[in-house]
């Protein structure tokens, strides 16, 4: 069985991860299942150098596999803003009241037809010998004027996706695990891995 260091503790990204990797196959840690305490500084200025900065670390501390996604919202009338500081668009700590309210400040006196956006997802996979893969997932769509959906996680009450006629808050959990943008980065990364050698996954003596 491959063993498979995820760099979160967020249960829902866990439950994504466990969900869409064959448990046959794939054993999947968290961090805390692996004893990995305090913060990672995310300083790169691009989603593929936040992941690799992310899974690194990890795969150092444990001796395993270790995969990490940095994520973000780009909209176009910003320039790609928030982008990869999506999570601190409103400030350090902000919640996601904070983060809409700014989004929508900003957007305020755009265009429907010019609210273009999307959410974009980097997967980074670094081995024990220090090779790595990268996988990316993008999901387009628009920025609603308010809120819609009682699913509140993140910018997910504004973006709407325009083939199912609903915002991601609206979405129940299957439907927007089938076409996330972190879903997508994760199905092209388990295509990737399928062709890795077994004995790239942990190190002769794994730390977890």
């Amino acid at each position: 069985m491959r063993t498979i260091v995820i760099a979160s503790n967020n249960q829902k990204k866990l439950a994504e991860f466990k969900h869409i990797f064959d448990s046959n196959e794939y054993r999947i840690l968290s961090l805390k299942d692996v004893g990995f305490v305090g913060d990672i500084e995310e300083n790169a200025d691009t989603f593929e150098g936040n992941s690799l900065i992310k899974a690194l670390a990890v795969s150092e501390f444990t001796g395993y596999t270790a995969i990490a996604d940095d994520s973000g919202l780009e909209v176009d009338a910003l320039g790609g803003a928030p982008g990869v500081y999506s999570a601190r668009y409103a400030g350090e700590g902000a919640s996601s009241k904070q983060l809409i309210e700014k989004l929508l400040y900003e957007m305020s006196e755009v265009e429907d037809d010019n609210r273009t956006a999307r959410f974009v997802s980097v997967m980074c996979a670094v081995f024990p010998n220090g090779e790595r893969l990268f996988a990316r997932g993008e999901c387009e769509g628009m920025i609603l004027r308010r809120e819609a959906g009682d699913n509140d996680f993140g910018y997910d009450p504004v973006f709407f996706y325009k083939p199912y006629g609903k915002s991601f808050a609206e979405m129940t959990a299957e439907e927007k695990n089938s076409i996330s943008h972190r879903a997508r980065a994760t199905f092209a990364l388990l295509e990737q891995l399928k062709d890795v050698p077994e004995g790239y996954f942990e190190s002769p003596v794994s730390k977890a």
